[in-house]
């Protein structure tokens, strides 16, 4: 074997920690999953980081400990947002990790080995993860996307139709309310007319979500009383980070576009804010409404 250089022995080194870091992240995670076939999966993965951890532990002649506020860190992400999400960000920071392992194949055989595994094994066994949340994707962009199309609308109008942020708190939660509960009906209806066997929890996703949404934009007004139009732009830049954490939180469990999806909902869910603010306009113009 060659002499390994000091600045590659230094990258080694950090190859040699991410990937037994990375074994205790797959690790835990496996032990907290209720179902086998994905605690199987996950296992079969933290076997493959150990044995890529164990290749270079014989290369350096000296073994390292893991990063534990790593696994700290994905271990809250794996609690708030799930196992898929969390496991297909540790593996996207793993992106350039690859060129890196064929590099390596001068100093040890089997790197190249390494980086294909990385590159197509892992991704192939983290597709095949079933993550019950995942499965109701439709239903909480169903409620997700609802609550922010109709309550920002009617939030904006009533801004400028009330200047009483008591009023337009309480008429945006009775809404929401009165909206969530509607739109968990039908989501309840229409599942079980397709004869899906989880029609509740398809209406439970499509509600909560829709709930949650709801009380984000309504809390600016119930915070800053004082200031309707202050609390009217926190309440709009919160739509834009809600849309923006849940697409790309999508965008990386589903492997699908970003940008696209990203940008479309950004244009309906302010444009109707734009439309309805203009008709509460017109509206205190028209009936002289001064609250």
């Amino acid at each position: 074997m060659n002499t390994i250089p000091k600045n590659i022995l230094k990258q080694i080194q950090k190859v040699q920690k991410a990937e037994i870091t990375e074994y205790h992240v797959y690790k835990n995670i496996a032990k907290r999953t209720k179902d086998e076939k994905n605690r199987a999966i996950l296992e079969r993965i933290a076997a493959q980081e150990k044995a890529h951890y164990e290749i270079w532990t014989r290369v350096l002649n000296k073994p390292t400990k893991p990063n534990r506020f790593a696994i700290f860190i994905y271990q809250i992400l794996h609690i708030l947002l799930g196992y898929t999400f969390t496991l297909k960000i540790m593996e996207k920071g793993e992106a350039g990790a690859e060129a890196l392992y064929m590099q390596l194949e001068k100093y040890e055989k089997n790197a190249g080995q390494i980086a294909l595994e990385e590159q197509e094994h892992e991704k192939e066994l983290l597709d095949m993860l079933d993550e019950e949340r995942l499965n109701y994707v439709g239903s909480i962009v169903l409620g997700l996307n609802d609550a922010l199309v109709e309550l920002t609308g009617a939030i904006a109008g009533l801004t400028l139709a009330f200047a009483d942020s008591k009023i337009i708190s309480l008429s945006a939660i009775i809404t929401g309310i009165a909206a969530s509960l509607s739109m968990a009906s039908s989501e309840y209806l229409s599942a079980k007319t397709d004869n899906n066997p989880n029609a509740k929890k398809s209406a439970l996703y499509t509600g909560v979500a829709y709930i949650i949404t709801v009380a984000i934009l309504v809390l600016p007004y119930l915070l800053i009383p004082n200031n309707h139009f202050l609390s009217l732009g926190i309440m709009l830049a919160s739509v834009v980070i809600i849309i923006f954490f849940f697409n790309y939180y999508i965008s990386v469990a589903k492997n699908l576009p970003f940008k696209g999806r990203f940008w479309q909902m950004v244009a309906i869910s302010l444009g109707v804010s734009l439309i309805s603010f203009g008709i509460g306009y017109v509206v205190k113009l028209l009936f002289g409404i001064e609250l």
